[in-house]
């Protein structure tokens, strides 16, 4: 099994995109590509993107979702499609060691 697969998504914890993922913007959002497992995902949402891209510059997917004004309402959708990301290893916790600030 590939270390981070299946890890839950704990809203309350920061995260970042993989360091093995490319984003490619597009029209309709971004495609990203895993370097590692050679997966591509599409993403159709850009403010998903904008979402998964800014995680790794805030304590938690919570404080991304407050700075970057993502309604309440919201929220719960965006943490299911992040738990799908984080679920085929495009997105990783965030570690002290990891973070660059």
């Amino acid at each position: 099994m590939v270390p981070g697969p299946g890890l839950p998504l704990d809203p309350g914890t920061a995260w970042q995109l993989n360091p093995r993922v490319a984003v490619r913007p597009e029209p309709f959002g971004a495609l990203l590509y895993h370097f590692g497992t050679r997966r591509l995902s599409f993403l159709k949402d850009t403010r998903l993107v904008e979402l998964a891209t800014a995680l790794a510059d805030f304590p938690s997917v919570e404080a991304t979702f407050d700075a970057l004004d993502v309604e309440h309402e919201a929220r719960p959708g965006y943490v299911s499609a992040l738990q799908r990301l984080a679920e085929t290893d495009m997105l990783l916790p965030l570690t002290p060691a990891a973070d660059h600030h």
